[in-house]
Order: structure tokens, then sequence, then C-alpha cells
């Protein structure tokens, strides 16, 4: 099924699905934009403020993206940035985040690797009174200032949805999930929740991948592909997976088609090529650091900051990429999508 067919069976990937938290993630953007160019905002008063970042890790173009909105913005509003990376060691954020509360910054960002498994040192974080962001993941049990992040069930809704569409309601379905992070896994629970509405879809493999593990994602989708010999598709919680699944599926010589979610030059390029990767849903990681340091500034200028922001999702296939003469490496930051042609999905 065509992008045309698969839009009017229901799947938002050309259109906009204007919905109350959409408004009020294009809402949050515009006010960023604007209150930076308004008269009388002040950078130089904010560039004696320290901040500290705990990154759960900064692999994948999405690791780029979330360092660089951290980066740009604290060079646009001033301040002074230490960076640490986790590299998906829960014990090791954890410790992070503590370190950081004892050098008693002005204000601490947050990207979880695991955001159940480090909810006790965010939690003493807050507790501190040191404001918290939060980026890409909610921490359970905790009640941070500013959360910016994805609709991770939305994701795995409309991705799955893709899926469906394409393979007429009727199939074998593998899934390659991502349990380990909470706010990923709705992304799984989401698909689940689309392919249970289609009593011919039959869901023949579902494997819970490890960040940090010993097998790679290729290795994953190779015993998949090896242990269904008849499959149709292949649906992903992230890009990683995908794009070593489209490797493995063109290797194997198969037809499946395969799905991710996050975005980036590299899953563009796989989708553009029109080999097995069709879709990924890709994220504004850039849009949530930002803002997340945006807010950190309005904070401690004693405005308020919203206490969640949906950020933009856009649903990227080949006729999205087909005409483009190089693929964006900047569309998650605001405005650049629009220019693209590309409107937002969730």
């Amino acid at each position: 099924m065509n992008d045309d067919a698969a839009s009017k069976a229901g799947t938002p990937i050309d259109g906009l699905r204007l919905t109350r938290r959409g408004v009020l993630s294009a809402g949050a953007a515009a006010a960023v934009a604007a209150t930076i160019m308004r008269p009388g905002f002040s950078r130089a008063q904010n560039k004696d403020v320290k901040f500290c970042a705990s990154l759960g890790w900064t692999v994948w173009e999405s690791g780029r993206h979330i360092s660089n909105g951290f980066k740009d913005a604290v060079k646009v509003l001033g301040g002074q940035l230490t960076m640490s990376d986790a590299n998906y060691d829960v014990k090791k954020q954890a410790d992070q985040i503590l370190a950081f509360v004892d050098s008693k910054p002005d204000a601490i960002f947050i990207v979880p690797a695991d955001s159940s498994a480090i909810s006790g040192a965010v939690d003493q974080a807050v507790k501190s009174g040191i404001p918290i962001f939060v980026a890409d993941s909610y921490v359970p049990h905790t009640t941070v200032t500013t959360t910016a992040m994805s609709n991770n069930f939305g994701l795995g809704l409309s991705s799955s949805q893709y899926i469906a569409d394409t393979l007429g309601g009727k199939g074998k379905v593998a899934l390659v999930s991502l349990p380990s992070n909470e706010s990923w896994d709705q992304r799984t629970l989401g698909a689940k929740a689309t392919f249970g509405r289609y009593p011919d879809i039959k869901i023949v493999s579902d494997i819970a991948y490890a960040l940090g593990g010993q097998t790679t994602p290729r290795q994953v989708v190779d015993q998949i592909l090896t242990a269904n010999p008849e499959l149709d598709a292949i649906w992903c919680a992230w890009d990683g997976a995908a794009t070593q699944g489209a490797l493995a599926i063109h290797a194997a010589g198969r037809k499946t088609i395969i799905t991710g979610i996050d975005g980036g030059q590299q899953s563009f390029e796989y989708i553009k090529s029109g080999g097995p990767m069709k879709l990924t849903m890709a994220q504004s990681f850039y849009e949530m650091t930002y803002m997340n340091a945006f807010y950190a500034h309005e904070h401690l200028a004693g405005r308020k900051a919203p206490r969640f922001i949906i950020t933009p999702v856009y649903a990227v296939t080949q006729p999205s990429l087909i005409k483009l003469t190089t693929l964006p490496d900047n569309y998650d930051q605001p405005g650049e999508a629009a220019k693209l042609g590309w409107t937002r999905v969730l």
C-alpha cells in the first residue's frame, strides 16, 4: 500500500493530526522562539549560571542531537555546561546525578537510559532543591520541573499501523523491543495495541533487546529471519535495530520490510534507497534538550516552566526524501521540518 492509501486508511503519514498535546507542544516551541527574540531578553544576565547534564548515552545520531541541543542552547542563552555520558550504565548514571547534586549547580539536565532504575537518584536530586529537567523519557515516582519527550505510545501505534496498512491487515510480524526503559517500552505496547486489532496479523517473534549487551541488533534480526522463513515485516523500537536489520534482510535476500523509530541521516539514507527499511518515526531530540535548557533559564528567572512538553514527531518514508538532494540533519530544530514540507504526526 502506498502512502496515500495508508493515509486514507488512518495512518498519519502525510498529514498533521492536531491534538491538544500537539497544540501545547507547538505553543511551547513558538514561545521559545518568541521569547529569545523579544526586546529586553538578556542573555548576559544568565552567563554565570551553571548547568550539569547526565546523558544516558551519546552514541547513535540521537545522542549527537541530544548533546548538540544542550550545547547550542547554553551557547545562545548563556551559562556553563558540564556533561557526562553513562553509556547505558544505570549505576554510573545514578552516581553521576548524585555527584552533580553535590556540586550544587543551578539546574541539572537528565536524559535517562533506564528511567525506572535511576528514579531513586532523580528523586534525591529533586529533594535537594535543585531544579531538574528531563528529556526523552519521564522518570516515575518523581516530580521534576519539566519533562520534554515524544509520545512514545503514539510512536508504536503509528509505526505499527504503517505495517498493518502496508500488509493489508494480514501477515507475519516480528518485534524487536527496548523494555529496559519504561518510556521506550511504551512504544512496544503501542505496537501490540495496533496489531491486536488485526486477527490476521500474527506476531511470530517478540525479542526484548538489551542495550549494552553482547548481542548486536544485526545478530538478533539474523536469528529472527532464520527462525521464520516466512516473515512479512519486522517492527523495531528504535532505528539502530531497523538499520542493522535492513542489512540482514538484504543479505538474506528476503522481501521482509522493517520500520524504526528515531530519525536521522543514516536511517533517512536507508529509506531513500528503497531497501527493506520503509519508515522511521523521526523524533525531535534537539528540540527536547534545547527546551530543557531554555526553560531552566525561564525557571531561574522566576517565570513559569511547563511540567510536560510533547515534542514533534515526523513519519518519514521514501516520498518524504526522494526529492531532497541533501538528507536533513537539522530537521528537529524548530521550523526546519516545515521547510522540508514535513508536518508533525504526533
